[in-house]
């Protein structure tokens, strides 16, 4: 079984994800600079968790991303099959159509067997203990700097802004100057 970068940078990203979003939605280009992936890729990949309800995204300021689901409902098997990432280490895929003579090929059960433990491991290890083991190992987890309204005194409209005017001696508002 070959596990390639796609699986690694979710599940990376999702702990990263769950380690702050206690102070709000997290945004992807605050991951991708705290872990060196690619926003672009990011983007992609959240894409996939959040069609898979592992995330929420809130747009707007102060938007980003939270945990669609508590971080001990979602296991790490749960990330890697969202992203599209084949655990399958058989030659074909499960099909059995690795025939030899006499066949499947002969090890055919051992690869098959080898995907099994794979993904009951990957389904026993939930979110919550990747965020607690990086908690133990004294990872900083800062939340993101909260992002302020702008508070803008300006007219919001046409109709606003001609009340912005005082009225002159004929009733018409007149534009300063």
């Amino acid at each position: 079984m070959r596990l390639t970068t796609k699986g690694r940078f979710a599940v990376t990203a999702m702990i990263d994800l769950a380690l702050r979003q206690s102070g709000g939605p997290v945004t992807l280009a605050a991951i991708s600079q705290r872990q060196q992936i690619s926003l672009s890729y990011l983007e992609q990949l959240f894409g996939k968790l959040r069609r898979h309800d592992l995330v929420e995204s809130t747009r707007g300021p102060g938007g980003g991303y939270s945990l669609g689901r508590k971080a001990s409902e979602i296991t790490v098997a749960d990330i890697i099959v969202s992203v599209d990432e084949p655990l399958d280490a058989t030659q074909c895929a499960g099909k059995q159509n690795c025939l030899g003579k006499a066949g499947p090929c002969m090890t055919h059960e051992l690869w098959a067997t080898l995907n099994q433990r794979m993904v009951e491991f990957l389904d026993s290890v939930t979110l919550q203990k990747l965020v607690d083991d990086q908690v133990a190992k004294g990872g900083t987890v800062e939340s993101e700097p909260a992002v302020k309204p702008i508070r803008v005194n300006a007219p919001n409209s046409v109709f606003a802004l001609g009340n912005a005017f005082p009225k002159s001696r004929t009733g018409y508002r007149r534009a300063a100057g």
